[in-house]
């Protein structure tokens, strides 16, 4: 068992220098009883651990690299999908609604009941809004996204013929949709690739692979659209939101598991094979 310092002797130490002042291992000494200058003098002789610099990639963008992103991911997710539950169009576009800061799991949970009791556009564009209210209310921001999803099923039954849009011009015209949930329907239900989701997953995991340095989902969209290829936009968008939200999570991501360590050089990384 290691011997106790006396008390005399760690007061005698913090009288001499300021603990601040000193390097921990400075600091070590000094509570052992060693003067302060002399303690210093042995401290700088001691090896330091080197500090670690958050990596960077050379060439973050060049295609080898890009398509090693994209096959590793692919591996990893075959076949993956959306995971909102829909059976049309105008339901994903109701449930990309409803998803903005709120779970797909609890959007999966609402929706069962909220298109049983307003089964087409036409029924949920004449329901009031507390009815909307109370039926998604576990959503959060209820009471803005009940306006959203009325007045966008007003406007499919009105401007559409009660069928959604298959334009990107024309799915922006729904209240409470932008690009991310017209990316959604175009791409998931219609299969037209006509740029790239960007949720809160693929913009983390577009900054820690290095693939934009922008922080807006607009800019970072038209940057990977750049970088992917155009018929990889829509399998792309599904593989790095589920790689999201089961490996590199926003706090200590799994690096130990993840299909892309080897490519990533992350500031934030757990674990590092290279």
């Amino acid at each position: 068992m290691p011997a106790t310092i006396p008390k005399a002797k760690k007061k005698a130490a913090a009288a001499l220098t300021p603990p601040q002042k000193l390097s921990a291992a400075a600091r070590r000494l000094a509570i052992e009883g060693v003067p302060a200058k002399k303690a210093k003098s042995i401290a700088k002789s001691e090896p330091v651990a080197p500090k670690v610099k958050p990596g960077k990639t050379k060439k973050p963008l060049a295609p080898e690299r890009i398509a090693a992103i994209l096959d590793a991911l692919r591996k990893t997710y075959p076949g993956v999908v959306c995971a909102l539950n829909h059976r049309n169009a105008w339901e994903l576009t109701i449930a990309t609604i409803l998803s903005a800061q709120c779970t797909d799991v609890r959007v999966n949970l609402v929706t069962p009941a909220l298109f049983k009791t307003f089964p087409t556009p036409k029924a949920m564009a004449a329901a009031s809004l507390p009815e909307l209210e109370e039926l998604i209310r576990t959503t959060g921001f209820f009471r803005n996204k009940a306006k959203s999803i009325k007045g966008a099923s007003e406007v499919v039954v009105n401007d559409f013929k009660g069928q959604v849009p298959q334009t990107m011009e024309e799915i922006l015209r729904l209240p409470g949709v932008a690009r991310k949930t017209g990316n959604v329907v175009l791409g998931s239900f219609y299969g037209i690739a006509v740029g790239v989701v960007v949720d809160t997953h693929v913009l983390r995991l577009s900054k820690r692979l290095e693939l934009t340095k922008n922080t807006t989902p607009e800019k970072v969209e038209q940057n990977l659209m750049k970088v992917i290829p155009q018929d990889r936009w829509i399998q792309f968008s599904h593989e790095l939101i589920h790689h999201g939200r089961q490996v590199c999570v926003a706090r200590k991501p799994r690096c130990a598991e993840c299909s892309l360590e080897h490519l990533c050089n992350a500031s934030d990384k757990t674990w590092s094979s290279h």
